[in-house]
Formats: C-alpha cells, structure tokens, sequence
C-alpha cells in the first residue's frame, strides 16, 4: 500500500491510499478520485517525502491496517448514502436550482440531494446557500 499526498485543480490537499502506483493512475484516470474538500476529479500527486519500511511483517500489519481503515471508511459512506436516500429527495442535476428555490422560500424546505457541477456548488456558496458535498461511492454487488 501507498500513502499518496494529492492536490486537486482547487489547490486543496489531502491524503489518499492505493494498492500501487498503477492503482493511483487507473483509479485517476477514471475518475475515481476526488477532492473530499470539492469534489473535484482533476487530481495529481503533491510533492511529498517517500516512508519506506523494509521489514515485511511491518509491511503485512501495515497493509491489513490500511484495508481495515478502507473497509470502516467504505461502511460509513454506506451508512450515509442510505441516510440521505431515505430521508431526502434526490433532485439530479437540478440539484443547485432546488438548493435556490428552498433557500429563497419558491418551496418547501426539505432535504435535498444530487449533482452539481464545480462551477454550480462556487455560486451557491457565494450566495450564502447551505450545502455539504457528500462523498458518494457507487453502489457494487461484490
């Protein structure tokens, strides 16, 4: 496992795990990787000092901590996902058009969740309208 140092386009930096480097570049590529502070895909590597460990056992236990730490991650975002899918109205795309008629009183207050672009989540925060990007991770059957 590697312990990555990224940066988005916004400029934010954050930490990331990937099994290798052929699993960081895929996994970008494809655009799996996003800023937790954005949402933004467009990622690359930060400058960063490398933590080598030589001892084996050292690597295992390292490893299996990691895979433990992805495995709690993983159930949370599922718990959340479920949260919001139950008690919120999933409006897509429209969502940034939703999040102003709420906020403006057009209509009923309710939670709401969806898409929105970059550009779209920049002008509700300079509008004052309240919103949380929610890392979201597809649903999969195995």
């Amino acid at each position: 496992m590697i312990l990555y140092q990224l940066k988005c386009s916004g400029g934010h930096e954050f930490d990331a795990w990937f099994r290798d480097s052929a699993s960081f570049e895929e996994q970008c590529s494809d655009g799996d990787v996003e800023c937790p502070f954005c949402g933004v895909t467009k990622v690359s590597k930060a400058l960063m000092a490398p933590n080598l460990s030589t001892g084996a056992a050292h690597s295992v236990a390292v490893e299996e901590r990691a895979k433990e730490v992805a495995r709690k991650i993983l159930r949370a975002v599922n718990d959340l996902r479920d949260t919001v899918e139950d008690n919120c109205d999933y409006v897509g795309d429209k969502f940034a058009e939703e999040a102003r008629r709420i906020h403006y009183g057009e209509t009923d207050e309710r939670g709401i969740y969806g898409e929105a672009t970059p550009e779209e989540t920049t002008d509700l925060d300079d509008e004052g309208i309240d919103f949380y990007h929610v890392p979201w991770s597809s649903r999969r059957d195995n």
